[in-house]
C-alpha cells in the first residue's frame, strides 16, 4: 500500500502540479515506500516473515480449498447447473492476497510466486465479461444469481451485492501487482472493470445512481486515476461520495443516513465508515475539497474522545459490527473487528500526512502494536474476527473463516509495516515509528541512508544513524509518543493515573541537544553529514490507566500499559481466578524480560489480592503475585480468562463463587458453540441486552426445536431452575423461545419431563424460575422451541 501512495504522490505532482507545495492540492507529505525500508527489527523481522512464509501461502491455499478459485473457473464457463455458494464479496480474499503477495515479492523477489500469480491472474481474466464487467456471482450463473446479487448488475449494491467493493479490492490487488512486477495483466482486468462501472454508475441518463454498500472503491479510484493520470476515475470516486446519503437506502450502517459533509459523527459498521473516511482523505488531497478534510476532522475526533478502545480497536458491537453510542465500549463483547484496526490505521496515517502532527500517529500506533496484531497469532497461521477486551476461554483464533476478510487483509497489511515508519517533505524527515532497519531516502531530490537501531517497543532506546551522499541541511523530526507526554489517546477518554510526563533524552553526536517541541516533534534542524549519530533515550515504566467516567463498564478498573504496549492478565500465568482480583491502590510493578515466552515479551507484575466466597458465603482474602502479558499475544496457550481492565474497586470486582451444580455440570447442546461455558459462569446479567456480559446462542438456528443440558457427576436432587434469555431484538436475531420444558433422566437414561408447579417463564430482563417436584438425577435437560425466524440465546442457567 506505501509503495503505491509514493507513486500515487509521484504521479499527483505531474497531473496537478505542485502537490508537494500546496496543501489544499495534494498531500503535503510524503510516504517513504516500504522498498526502500529494510527492516532488521527482532519483533517485526518476526512477523515479517510470518506473513511471508505462513500467511500469505495460507490464504492462497484456503482461496483454493474453499471454491474460490473455482468461483472464477465458473463465471468463464457460465451454466445453469454452476452452484452459486458462499459471500458475494469471496473473490476479494483472491484479490488482497495477491495485493499482499505482490508487496511481500517487492521485498523478497520469488520467482515461483510470481509465476503462481500469473496463473491466478489468467483465471480471473477469463471470468471478465466482455464490456469489463467481473463479478463472479452473477457471471457464473446469470439465470440463478446469489441472492444478494439481485437480478440486475447493481440493483443490489446499496444492499449486499459488493460489487463496488469487489472492485476496489481488485483495483488495490492490480495496482500492487503492476508496481512489483512491472506487468499490466491484472491492471488492464482492473481498468476494465473500472471502465464498467464509470460507464454504468452515475447520475447521468442511462446510468444507475448507488453509491457503494461496502466502501473502498472510494480509495482506490483515487489511486487509480493518478497510476494511470486518468482524472475521470478521481471523478466518480467524488461522486460516489458525494452522492452518499442522496440515494435510494439511508442507513447509518453504511454511513448514508446523511451526506458526508453533513457527518460529525462515526456510525455504522466500523470497517466500511474507517474505509470511508480514508478514501475522503484522498479525494480531498487530490481536489483540494477542505470541506471533505473538515468533515473527517469532526469525525476522527469523536472516534478519539468517545468511540476508541484502550487498545485502537474500534466497533464496539457485534451487531452490524458496528460503532456503539458514545462511550459505549463494552470489553467482553468488544467487536474490535481486526479489519476494522487496519481501517483505523489507514486513516490516522492519512491525516497524518494531511496535517503533520504526530497525534494521528499517536493512535496509529497503539492500534498497531495492540488491537491490529492481536488478530494474526505469533506464527502468522490463525486469526481473530473480533478482538475482545475480556474473555472466559470461548475465543479463540481460526485459521480461516467463512466470511475470510480478516485473514486476506492481514495477508496485505502486515508486509506494508516498514512503509510507516518514516516519511518526507521539502525539508524534513519524520521518524514515525521505532524499529530497527535500514532505508534509503530522498530528500530534495538528495539520497539518503538512515540507519535505526533499537529494541523497541521493549527498551525506550533508539540509536538513528544519518548518511547523506553529501553534506546537507535538513529538519529530523523524531515523534515524542503521548505515551512519553503523559498523553493516553489525544483526547481525556482514557488518562494516566500519575498524570506523570515521563523523561527523554536526545543527543547528537554524544552532545544532548535541546529543541522545541512541534506537534508532537522533537526537530532537530542542522547540516547532517556521513555517519552522525542521533541518540534517543525514552523512559519508560508501566502506567496506570482510567477511562473517563462515562464508560461506565471501566469503572472502577484500570489497565496497565509500558510504552506501547497494552497489557493483560491471561489464565496461564495465575494461579487464581483473575476476575476476582483487585489489584493494591499503590501497586508495584515488577518487569522482567522473557526471551522464551511468546516469542520474547516483557511481563509486568504486580502485587493484588484475590477474592473468594467459602462454603459458608464468608468472603476470604487471599495476596497474590497478578502476572500480565501483552494484549496482542493472548490466547496462544489454550481457551481461558483473560481481561484487560483490573478492578482496584471492590465494587468492580468479581469474586469467586462456591462451587454450584451449574458450574460443576458438563455442558452438553443441539448447537455446541464456544460461548457454551457462558451459562454457569455465575455472572447474571442486569437486563437481557447486557453487553458486558458473555451469553450462549443457538444462532443461526431459527424457529426449530433445540436443547442444551448438564450433566452431574453423581445424581442430584434438584427442585427449581432459573433461565436468563439474551434478547437483541428489534435490531438482533435473538429473542426469548415460545416455549420450554424441563427433562431429567431417570434411571433408564430416558429424559421425562420434570412435574413443573409453576409456570415456565419467557419474560427477559429478568431470572425466568420455575419450581417443580424434586427429582434425583444425574442429568438435566432444557429443550427450547425458539420462535418463528427468530434463534434464543442464554445468559445463566441456574439449578438448584
Amino acid at each position: 500500500m506505501i509503495r503505491t501512495s509514493i507513486i500515487y504522490l509521484f504521479a499527483l505532482s505531474l497531473f496537478i502540479g505542485h502537490a508537494q507545495k500546496k496543501e489544499t492540492t495534494g498531500y503535503p507529505i510524503s510516504p517513504v515506500p516500504f522498498t526502500s525500508v529494510n527492516v532488521t527489527d527482532t519483533f517485526w523481522g518476526q512477523r515479517l516473515k510470518a506473513s511471508r512464509v505462513t500467511t500469505i501461502p495460507l490464504a492462497f491455499g484456503k482461496c483454493e480449498s474453499t471454491g474460490r478459485y473455482e468461483n472464477f473457473l465458473m463465471a468463464a464457463n457460465p451454466n445453469t447447473t454452476n452452484k452459486v455458494e458462499g459471500f458475494t464479496f469471496d473473490d476479494t480474499d483472491v484479490y488482497k492476497t495477491i495485493e499482499g503477495a505482490s508487496y511481500s515479492m517487492q521485498t523478497f523477489p520469488d520467482a515461483k510466486l510470481d509465476k503462481y500469480i500469473d496463473s491466478l491472474i489468467t483465471i480471473i481474466g477469463k471470468a471478465q465479461e466482455p464490456d469489463g464487467y467481473l463479478y463472479t456471482f452473477r457471471t457464473m450463473n446469470p439465470e440463478n444469481t446469489h441472492d444478494w446479487a439481485g437480478k440486475k448488475r447493481w440493483e443490489k449494491e446499496e444492499d449486499l451485492s459488493h460489487e463496488l467493493y469487489n472492485l476496489g479490492h481488485m483495483v488495490e490487488g492490480a495496482i500492487a501487482h503492476y508496481q512489483a512486477t512491472g506487468k499490466r495483466s491484472f491492471l488492464d482486468i482492473a481498468i476494465k472493470f473500472a471502465d464498467c462501472a464509470v460507464r454504468e454508475v452515475g447520475d447521468q441518463p442511462g446510468q444507475v445512481m448507488v453509491v457503494p454498500g461496502h466502501q473502498i472503491t472510494e480509495m482506490a479510484l483515487a489511486k487509480l486515476s493518478v497510476v494511470t493520470g486518468n482524472k475521470k476515475y478521481l471523478d466518480f470516486a467524488k461522486l460516489i461520495l458525494d452522492k452518499r446519503g442522496h440515494t435510494h437506502i439511508k442507513s447509518e450502517y453504511s454511513q448514508s443516513h446523511k451526506p458526508v459533509l453533513e457527518q460529525d459523527e462515526a456510525v455504522g459498521h466500523a470497517v466500511r465508515a474507517a474505509y470511508m473516511y480514508s478514501g475522503m482523505a484522498d479525494v480531498a488531497a487530490l481536489t483540494g475539497d477542505k470541506d471533505y478534510i473538515h468533515a473527517i476532522d469532526k469525525i476522527w475526533d469523536n472516534i478519539v474522545s468517545k468511540k476508541l478502545y484502550i487498545t485502537g480497536g474500534i466497533g464496539a458491537t457485534g451487531h452490524g459490527e458496528a460503532f456503539g453510542k458514545n462511550y459505549e465500549l463494552p470489553n467482553m463483547s468488544a467487536y474490535c473487528e481486526t479489519c476494522a484496526a487496519i481501517g483505523n490505521v489507514y486513516l490516522n496515517y492519512r491525516l497524518f500526512l494531511l496535517h503533520g502532527d504526530a497525534k494521528y500517529y499517536d493512535v496509529l500506533e497503539r492500534t498497531l502494536y495492540n488491537g491490529l496484531i492481536s488478530g494474526v497469532s505469533l506464527d502468522g497461521g490463525s486469526f481473530f474476527y473480533p478482538n475482545p477486551l475480556e474473555s472466559i476461554g470461548q475465543h479463540q483464533r481460526k485459521a480461516w473463516f467463512g466470511c475470510a476478510c480478516c485473514p486476506s487483509n492481514i495477508s496485505r497489511f502486515i508486509p506494508s509495516v516498514p512503509g510507516y515508519i518514516y516519511a518526507v517533505n521539502e525539508s524534513d524527515v519524520y521518524v514515525n515509528l521505532f524499529m530497527a532497519n535500514q532505508s534509503d531516502l530522498k530528500v530534495k531530490g538528495k539520497s539518503l541512508k538512515i540507519t535505526q537501531t533499537t529494541n523497541y517497543p521493549w527498551s525506550g532506546n533508539v540509536n538513528i544513524e544519518i548518511t547523506p551522499k553529501h553534506s546537507q541541511k535538513f529538519n529530523l523530526k523524531v515523534r515524542l509518543p503521548g505515551w512519553l507526554q503523559n498523553t493516553v489517546v489525544p483526547s481525556d477518554l482514557y488518562n494516566y493515573a500519575d498524570k506523570k510526563e515521563l523523561s527523554f533524552s536526545v543527543k547528537v553526536n554524544g552532545k544532548v541537544v535541546t529543541s522545541t517541541i512541534n506537534k508532537g516533534y522533537f526537530d532537530i534542524n542542522r547540516k547532517w553529514k556521513k555517519e552522525d549519530k542521533v541518540e534517543i533515550s525514552f523512559e519508560m515504566e508501566p502506567r496506570i490507566v482510567k477511562a473517563h467516567p462515562a464508560v461506565k463498564e471501566d469503572q472502577g478498573k484500570v489497565s496497565i500499559e509500558r510504552g506501547p504496549i497494552v497489557y493483560c492478565a491471561e489464565w496461564p500465568d495465575n494461579d487464581f481466578d483473575i476476575f476476582s482480583t483487585i489489584l493494591s491502590k499503590k501497586p508495584e510493578f515488577k518487569v522482567e524480560k522473557k526471551d522464551d515466552l511468546l516469542y520474547g515479551i516483557n511481563t509486568i507484575q504486580t502485587n493484588a489480592q484475590s477474592l473468594s466466597y467459602d462454603d459458608d458465603g464468608k468472603l476470604v482474602v487471599k495476596d497474590v503475585n497478578l502476572n500480565m502479558i501483552p494484549y496482542y499475544s493472548w490466547a496462544h496457550r489454550g481457551n481461558g480468562d483473560m481481561a484487560v481492565w483490573l478492578p482496584i474497586d471492590i465494587n468492580a470486582t468479581r469474586p469467586t463463587i462456591a462451587p454450584t451444580i451449574a458450574s460443576e455440570s458438563k455442558i452438553n447442546a443441539s448447537h455446541n458453540t464456544k460461548p457454551i461455558v457462558a451459562i454457569n459462569d455465575g455472572l447474571i446479567p442486569k437486563d437481557e441486552n447486557d453487553k458486558a456480559l458473555p451469553y450462549y446462542h443457538w444462532w443461526p438456528k431459527e424457529g426449530t426445536t433445540e436443547w442444551i443440558s448438564y450433566d452431574f457427576s453423581e445424581a442430584k436432587t434438584i427442585s427449581r431452575s432459573t433461565i436468563y434469555w439474551y434478547d437483541d431484538k428489534p435490531w438482533g436475531g435473538c429473542k426469548v423461545p415460545d416455549s420450554w420444558t424441563l427433562y431429567y433422566k431417570n434411571d433408564n437414561n430416558e429424559w421425562i419431563p420434570v412435574e413443573n408447579t409453576s409456570d415456565y417463564g419467557t419474560v427477559k430482563g429478568i431470572g425466568n424460575e420455575v419450581s417443580f417436584k424434586p427429582v434425583k438425577t444425574k442429568a438435566l435437560k432444557l429443550e427450547v422451541k425458539l420462535a418463528e425466524k427468530n434463534a434464543a440465546g442464554i445468559f445463566e442457567w441456574e439449578i438448584e
